[in-house]
């Protein structure tokens, strides 16, 4: 078993749901329990600024690779993120990766149009030759970036077939959105060789990072019911067809306007609970919980990664429920009762922390 997840990343999702010293506290943590990245999201509308909190991460943290969880280049422009990455790449040499997407709800809550596959395309060059001191056309100006500190790895988050093609083709990762499901990731793995084939690239030239929402219970049942709002939100945005293959059948409506921003960033995760608890029923959780999510015992969630792997995964984004919530008990869960089974012990510093 150690050695199939010998050279496997984890990685965590952080939002900067609160005071970003204590972001980069929960950094901090994640990284004296052993885990390789924290991802870090860019939303305006719902949590304080990422890259200040990967600049106050960087500065208390050795190891840990930070990351954008992700970004968009739509409410930021290209050169303005590369800036900023260029920023944290100047404190934090060798460990920072720039994870960028369409644009949820850091587009969807402004009413701006997400990014196109050709925005994304044409960003990521953007930022890349930004990175590497160029200069770039833009307009009728050109202009480079000011003591470029050089290249970070660029990472897409991708669903569709088009955009993980996309990724296989010019991104140096990829992060699922589907979750830990098999029928998914064989399709999503399919489509990312389709655009590392246009490229003349293999599957080993990538960062195959699964995300899925993780939790350590022996008790599926009484916890799944959190789950509901992310099930019927998979189900509103198309995916239906992969629910139906675990046997969920859903018809979600077009709204639930009680829940504000909505299902899955909602501020009152209880209300979103009993509203979608009008059409997911406590079994249909559990089956999803089983099949796209790393919910359950320690072997169980060890069993799923471990298919996740001889699939194609390189790497792992876990993420808890909810929002506006750090995830501390993921990460002491995850830290203390799965990773040291994979050979990852507790670093100097949480040792010394906990004396």
């Amino acid at each position: 078993m150690r050695s199939l997840f010998s050279s496997i990343k984890f990685g965590i999702r952080i939002p900067p749901c609160t005071r970003i010293d204590e972001v980069a506290a929960t950094v901090r943590r994640a990284e004296e329990h052993g885990f390789d990245y924290a991802w870090i999201p860019d939303s305006q509308m719902l949590w304080r600024d990422t890259y200040a909190a990967m600049a106050l991460a960087a500065a208390q943290t050795e190891s840990i690779t930070l990351a954008t969880g992700v970004t968009n280049v739509r409410t930021r422009n290209p050169a303005v993120v590369a800036s900023a990455i260029n920023t944290i790449a100047e404190i934090a040499p060798g460990r920072v990766a720039l994870g960028m997407g369409a644009g949820d709800s850091s587009v969807k809550l402004i009413s701006v149009a997400p990014s196109t596959r050709a925005h994304l395309r044409e960003s990521v060059s953007t930022i890349r030759r930004l990175l590497d001191g160029e200069m770039v056309t833009f307009g009728e100006r050109a202009a480079r970036l000011y003591r470029a500190q050089g290249r970070v790895p660029i990472y897409l988050a991708a669903n569709g077939p088009r955009t993980l093609e996309l990724a296989g083709e010019i991104a140096d990762g990829i992060i699922t959105l589907g979750g830990i499901a098999p029928a998914p990731l064989i399709a999503a793995r399919n489509a990312v060789e389709r655009g590392l084939a246009r490229a003349g690239r293999k599957l080993d030239d990538l960062e195959f990072t699964v995300g899925s929402i993780c939790r350590v219970t022996d008790d599926i049942e009484r916890d799944a019911r959190i789950l509901k709002p992310v099930c019927l939100h998979i189900a509103g945005i198309g995916g239906q067809a992969s629910l139906a293959q675990a046997g969920i059948e859903l018809d979600p409506p077009r709204r639930l306007p009680k829940v504000y921003p909505d299902l899955v960033h909602a501020e009152d995760w209880d209300l979103a609970i009993q509203e979608a608890s009008e059409y997911v029923t406590d079994d249909m959780a559990v089956k999803f919980a089983q099949t796209f999510c790393l919910f359950g015992t320690v072997d169980e969630i060890l069993a799923r990664m471990k298919r996740a792997i001889e699939i194609g995964a390189t790497a792992f984004c876990l993420r808890n429920v909810g929002t506006y919530t750090l995830p501390h008990e993921l990460i002491e869960a995850f830290g203390s009762e799965i990773l040291p089974r994979l050979g990852r012990g507790h670093t100097k510093r949480a040792e010394g922390s906990a004396r």
